[in-house]
């Protein structure tokens, strides 16, 4: 399978830059997988492909503000370090640029030394191992230094830092939004379980692994990030008795679908727990649990358009992009949505 097969145009006007005032205002493509019919829907009417029985799995990360801007000691040159993976003892796998001002023994001081941190290892693709110190509770100092880390196609500021994060964000650890639950408002939610729909949560931290190009051509050959999930067993059951009683499972985005598909045995029942996922979905996949996604708009030879593209098919999918264009549908973070059932 090539790269190429999983391209296609753009035009740049069309990625969306700002997220609309009323979340649940966004458009709905909604595409049937089984004969690649397409509708076009607003995103409110997912109440209707929604049944009682069903239910309806959102990943509850919550995105940190990882983007800390700082100077090196000595120096003062810039540096941008983007938080990706917590060790122990303070210490954050992270991304720096640039990447050259940040050699091992390298100190960077955040907010005029109420933050700082020592580069004290290097990664295999570049990633610096930095440990930091401070005085108080680091998510509070984060919380007061760090940015949103926007995606690298979004290039305006994000005035309200809520809206990069869903509104059932719980649990603190993403670098980077499961942008299909932005659509969902409170009201929403709350329609939809009274409808007869179960809500199930799942936590899968995503990694800026998301928006790591696919470098070979043969994608066989790519090489997926790893991120960090956890099911309770409470919201296992949930599913589980879904799947049992003949409900479909639908996930809110390519997030929530890794989780339930790492989680799952080859018969289909969801197993409780947490660990570590590095799960690559592509054209001849079989899924085991999920019957059908939400999902937004994914970039062009992107592993996102390859796993909606083991569910409805590459073609399906593709033409499905292309009516959207014509369309003129929003893409990507802050964009329109799609449901894939």
């Amino acid at each position: 399978m090539h790269l190429d097969e999983f391209d296609f145009d753009l035009p740049q006007e069309l990625i969306a830059q700002d997220p609309l005032e009323d979340r649940a205002g966004s458009r709905l493509l909604v595409l049937d997988k089984e004969t690649g019919e397409v509708e076009h829907r607003m995103f409110r009417d997912i109440l209707s492909f929604l049944h009682p029985g069903d239910c309806l799995v959102i990943n509850d990360t919550k995105v940190i503000p990882a983007r800390l801007m700082g100077n090196k000691v000595g120096t003062e040159a810039g540096i941008e370090v983007l938080l990706l993976k917590r060790r122990e003892n303070d210490v954050w796998e992270t991304l720096v640029k640039p990447g050259k001002k940040a050699r091992v023994g390298a100190e960077i001081s955040f907010g005029d030394g109420i933050l700082t941190g020592k580069v004290i290892g290097v990664e295999e693709e570049g990633n610096r191992l930095i440990q930091f110190s401070y005085e108080g509770i680091f998510e509070e100092i984060l919380d007061q230094l760090g940015q949103m880390p926007l995606p690298p196609y979004i290039t305006h500021e994000l005035k309200d830092k809520n809206r990069y994060q869903t509104v059932y964000a719980k649990h603190e650890g993403s670098a980077a939004a499961p942008t299909a639950g932005l659509h969902f408002t409170t009201e929403l939610l709350e329609q939809i379980e009274r409808a007869g729909v179960l809500i199930a949560h799942v936590t899968l931290h995503v990694g800026l692994g998301t928006f790591r190009p696919v470098k070979v051509d043969n994608i066989l050959e790519h090489h997926m990030h790893s991120e960090f999930y956890r099911i309770e067993q409470e919201e296992a059951d949930k599913i589980n008795a879904a799947k049992a009683g003949g409900g479909k499972v639908i996930a809110v985005g390519t997030t929530s679908c890794r989780t339930l598909e790492s989680a799952a045995d080859e018969s289909g029942l969801l197993k409780s727990g947490s660990g570590w996922t590095d799960i690559f979905i592509y054209p001849g996949y079989q899924f085991k649990i999920l019957d059908a996604l939400i999902t937004n708009f994914h970039l062009p030879k992107s592993t996102l358009i390859m796993l909606v593209s083991a569910l409805a098919g590459r073609e399906y999918v593709l033409h499905a992009y292309e009516e959207a264009v014509q369309e003129r549908y929003r893409f990507f973070s802050f964009g329109d949505a799609m449901y894939i059932g």
